[in-house]
């Protein structure tokens, strides 16, 4: 499932707009970059799953929705946050356990959110953010509000109840949910071709009377017009669609993976397919941007991110009276 190097001719789309697509990238790079450094040195505990490799999916995807659009995502979640529009500094008080991250510190990594983006949730359990976007859905085409959801999930969520129920219930009530399946050919440890049936995962999108698209997911104009096309089919009553991105993670499952499930040949072969290293090679080509413009985006981002530790490094632990707070609908007094 190697992706090939050549980008997805654009023509369309302005000069800034394009740049910002390439910030957006390296902003995820950036943050994920420091996180790995940081998880090492001490400072962020618990399970870590990075995206390095994989932003052009999130960043194409996100461009291709409006501020009130919704997005529910996965475990590998920090991509999909940063290109809806989320905060570094309070996700990496969130990953530091402070109480000025997005979940006060209590939920970590995984369970990133914030509504004021239309971020939903990342979501520990494989699948889980599935029927969640199926729901949003079913309330967007309620209130007929005109929003879109985009729910990012692995090829490892594909096999599982989860998603046939949610392609199923969406494609029955015409949700306006556009699915992206980002196969990064391995689920945890297990390889793509061992556990699932069918040669794409897009091919599943037949039994469900919806278009499947498959895209290189390491280019992230050609992620950006799959996207476009498919929440205008969502936006104007069409239905769901399902995407799937070919792209890869460069790292292990989460970070201290032994990695004992595929060679280092393969994740060279896919690093020399770098989607920041392509995009910019597309831009300077193209006349749109030149090396001193790269390193001046290289040096705001590596601010921002530093910026950002240096927020969570300042922030108070939560109080242990509040492990409970926000974890009931009832208040707590009435448990008593």
């Amino acid at each position: 499932m190697m992706a090939g190097n050549t980008l997805h001719p654009r023509t369309d789309v302005n000069r800034s707009a394009l740049v910002r697509l390439l910030e957006t990238m390296m902003r995820i790079r950036a943050f994920e970059s420091k996180v790995e450094e940081l998880f090492f040195a001490g400072p962020i505990a618990g399970s870590v799953h990075l995206y390095i490799g994989e932003e052009a999916t999130a960043t194409g995807v996100c461009s291709a929705l409006t501020p009130e659009d919704y997005i529910t995502s996965t475990h590998r979640g920090h991509g999909h946050a940063i290109a809806k529009g989320a905060k570094l500094d309070r996700m990496m008080a969130e990953l530091f356990g402070r109480w000025t991250g997005y979940c006060k510190g209590k939920g970590g990594s995984m369970h990133i959110a914030d509504f004021s983006v239309g971020m939903l949730g990342a979501n520990g359990i494989v699948g889980g953010g599935l029927p969640i976007a199926v729901g949003a859905g079913l309330s967007a085409k309620m209130r007929r509000s005109g929003q879109v959801v985009a729910s990012f999930f692995g090829d490892g969520a594909s096999s599982r109840g989860t998603f046939h129920e949610a392609l199923n219930m969406a494609a029955v009530y015409h949700l306006p949910v556009v699915f992206v399946n980002e196969n990064n050919g391995y689920a945890s440890t297990t390889p793509v071709g061992y556990a699932v049936s069918v040669k794409d995962v897009a091919d599943r999108a037949a039994a469900y009377s919806m278009p499947g698209t498959v895209v290189d997911g390491n280019d992230v104009l050609a992620v950006r017009e799959a996207s476009l096309e498919a929440c205008e089919r969502a936006r104007t009553g069409g239905g769901p669609t399902l995407l799937e991105c070919k792209t890869y993670r460069w790292r292990g499952h989460y970070i201290g993976d032994p990695e004992q499930y595929r060679t280092k040949e393969e994740i060279a072969a896919w690093a020399a397919r770098c989607p920041i290293q392509r995009f910019q090679a597309y831009l300077s080509e193209a006349g749109m941007i030149q090396p001193a413009d790269i390193e001046a985006i290289s040096g705001r981002l590596e601010e921002e991110v530093a910026a950002a530790v240096r927020f969570a490094e300042q922030s108070a632990f939560p109080d242990p009276a509040e492990a409970l707070d926000d974890l009931f609908t009832i208040p707590m007094g009435a448990l008593r």
